[in-house]
């Protein structure tokens, strides 16, 4: 399950640090700092977001 996790955490991450971002963005904060740390923040939110869909997808592929 863990490449099947790491797979929909290349896009699940790419697609939270990228909406993190044009939050931070939107919210008229330029600095570099602040869309670090919302880039950082989403790609680590995207974490066990990716982990649950993964064990979805694995539970649905693979039933007991």
């Amino acid at each position: 399950m863990l490449k099947l996790a790491a797979m929909i955490y290349i896009v699940v991450g790419s697609m939270f640090a990228g909406s993190f971002v044009v939050a931070t963005l939107t919210l008229g904060r330029m600095e570099a700092v602040s869309i670090s740390v919302a880039a950082v923040l989403g790609a680590l939110t995207a974490l066990p977001v990716a982990w649950l869909i993964a064990a979805k997808l694995n539970r649905s592929i693979r039933p007991a």
